[in-house]
């Protein structure tokens, strides 16, 4: 039970923040209204799959040092879990988009740029399904892993920066921060974070066991 502490961390503060995220009170902010309750949702998800984006790359690099079967299956199965969350992350900003911006997809720069910083993980598992020899697709993929990592990081925290953006932070418009931010969101946003992340990692390690337990089956 002990070990498990920070699964039960993880699934009482994402039970805590949906819902407080629904039944809490909000600031009364124009044009964004009640939609910015999807806070608590779409920027957590984002930061999830960053998370787990991170852990495939360590892994990835122990992987081209060690040849360890496990840090190859480690980094696949952080990237699978990413991806789930990048999507939801997609889906939470298009829903979010439609009720603010008039539109769930309106070719905003920082919505072009996430798209594409999650199409290179699906590339990723394009190139490892293209090859068939275990270790030869194990150090591609790691290397691949490595150079996107940082153009993930620039697609979606520097390219949008340098241009006008609907998203708060980017174009000049103000960030969630003591604008709308106020004390009581913290309280429910920050908990969201830390509770998606976790259960991230939770959904993560469930993928690497199975997947382990497939691999010593075909041994």
């Amino acid at each position: 039970m002990y070990k498990s502490w920070w699964k039960i961390l993880g699934a009482v503060l994402v039970t805590y923040s949906t819902i407080a995220g629904f039944l809490a009170s909000v600031p009364p902010l124009p044009i964004l209204h009640q939609s910015i309750r999807n806070l608590y949702f779409h920027v957590p998800m984002w930061f999830s799959m960053i998370i787990l984006f991170s852990i495939s790359v360590v892994h990835s690099i122990k992987y081209l040092s060690s040849n360890q079967q496990d840090d190859d299956l480690k980094s696949v199965q952080s990237i699978n879990a990413g991806i789930v969350f990048g999507i939801l992350g997609i889906i939470t900003g298009a829903v979010w988009a439609r009720f603010t911006w008039g539109q769930a997809w309106s070719f905003d720069v920082k919505q072009n740029f996430a798209a594409i910083a999650l199409l290179l993980y699906f590339a990723y598992l394009v190139l490892r399904n293209a090859i068939d020899e275990e270790q030869k697709r194990a150090k591609i993929s790691a290397i691949y892993n490595i150079f996107a990592f940082p153009m993930m990081v620039v697609l979606l925290f520097v390219l949008p920066r340098l241009s006008d953006s609907l998203h708060p932070g980017n174009g000049g418009n103000p960030g969630f921060n003591a604008y709308d931010l106020d004390s009581h969101m913290r309280m429910v946003f920050y908990p969201a974070c830390l509770g998606w992340i976790l259960i991230g990692c939770w959904i993560y390690s469930i993928l690497f066991r199975v997947s382990s337990l497939e691999k010593n089956k075909q041994i």
